[in-house]
């Protein structure tokens, strides 16, 4: 396990989830990049623990396999961990693949097999070095997460040179063929005399050839820095802390290369009305005295808007009352959750005379009755 993601955000492996979320909000705010003494790096990092371990799969992945899970095609195939299996090529010799069992020809590309083991690596053409991806903050109210919104922001990133087109040479055509690999991108190897290898040529990265003269716009980077304005589509139903991610959307790579993603984390600003659980809003409704004893009609605040709620004689304080689909929609769904209001009898405190025998009067029939029930 080359990465522990558990140490990164500084939790136990039998952290919860909402462990893990607070551990990376705090971390997240302690090294964010716009902070003064912020830490790009290590909020990529933070991002990227967070992203594995509040994902349920990805986890259970993680768990199993470490941060290469996404990788572990080693599990399947010729290679099981006890060794490598050439039985595949028992009858190559005979095919007229060139392989012998005595040893005297090993005329097959070695590349093939670690290619088929670990997708690659050792053989194939440019190796592009991908555009580093981009962390970015949203904050957006609880009303605009309960139903969506497209936010415009603006963000200064590296994009492809105009100039040269993200070639890094001038006007995107001075180059000359890799003296190292001879235009081929690829440099060949003997091992122990018998084995024939291929490995990406360092000098050109697998491109064949060099820039022979740098664009004078980028310097031979082939990106530079500009300012650009993004469209930005909040779902409906996101929680406070999710990100979204945007492909190739972060940095442009050098030379061509694919750019990078983009991280959006959203925060959910909190809301004096109304408290999120879930899907769920949850609000406390003051009425007088009078209505919970006598009944009637009140208005309740909802994330729609003043709708009317009755109230039946004799609520207590502390009743709940549930309005369906008042709360927030459900991620990629129609359907929303409810709210519960909660029902707080404003007890008066000041009263004049002729109030305080009235109620002493309502306090005695009250008791009268209550004896006959008995």
């Amino acid at each position: 396990m080359s990465k522990d993601y558990y140490k990164v955000l500084g939790v136990e492996r039998s952290a919860s989830e909402a462990d893990i979320k607070k551990a990376f909000r705090k971390l997240a705010h302690l090294h964010h990049p716009d902070k003064s003494n912020g830490n790009a790096e290590k909020f990529k990092e933070i991002n990227e623990a967070y992203q594995v371990l509040s994902n349920k799969e990805k986890k259970s992945q993680y768990d199993q396999f470490g941060s290469t899970f996404e990788n572990n095609g080693f599990n399947q195939g010729p290679f099981q961990g006890g060794g490598f299996d050439f039985s595949g090529f028992q009858n190559a010799n005979a095919q007229g693949g060139g392989f012998s069992s005595q040893g005297a020809n090993f005329d097959f590309d070695l590349g093939d097999i670690f290619s088929s083991f670990f997708g690659g690596a050792t053989q194939g053409r440019s190796r592009r070095r991908r555009g580093s991806d981009i962390q970015l903050d949203i904050e957006v109210t609880l009303k605009e997460a309960a139903f969506g919104v497209a936010k415009n922001i603006k963000i200064r990133k590296q994009d492809i040179c105009q100039d040269c087109q993200g070639s890094g040479a001038k006007d995107g055509k001075s180059f000359s063929s890799c003296q190292q690999c001879k235009g081929s991108g690829q440099i060949s190897t003997t091992i122990l005399g018998q084995f024939r290898t291929q490995t990406i040529c360092p000098s050109c990265q697998g491109a064949g050839q060099v820039i022979k003269e740098k664009c004078s716009n980028c310097g031979g980077a082939g990106n530079i820095w500009r300012e650009q304005s993004l469209k930005v589509e909040i779902p409906a139903g996101i929680d406070d802390g999710q990100s979204i991610k945007l492909s190739s959307q972060g940095n442009s790579g050098p030379n061509k290369a694919p750019a990078g993603d983009m991280y959006i984390t959203v925060h959910v600003l909190p809301n004096e009305h109304f408290e999120r659980q879930g899907f769920d809003l949850f609000s406390e409704q003051k009425i007088p005295f009078a209505t919970a004893t006598l009944g009637g009609e009140i208005n309740v605040h909802t994330i729609d808007g003043q709708v009317k709620l009755k109230i039946p004689s004799g609520t207590p304080s502390g009743k709940k009352f549930i309005l369906r689909n008042k709360g927030l929609t459900k991620i990629n769904s129609k359907n929303r959750g409810d709210q519960v209001v909660s029902i707080q009898v404003a007890v008066p405190t000041k009263l004049s005379k002729k109030q305080k025998q009235l109620i002493e009067e309502l306090h005695k029939e009250l008791g009268q009755e209550s004896k006959s029930w008995w």
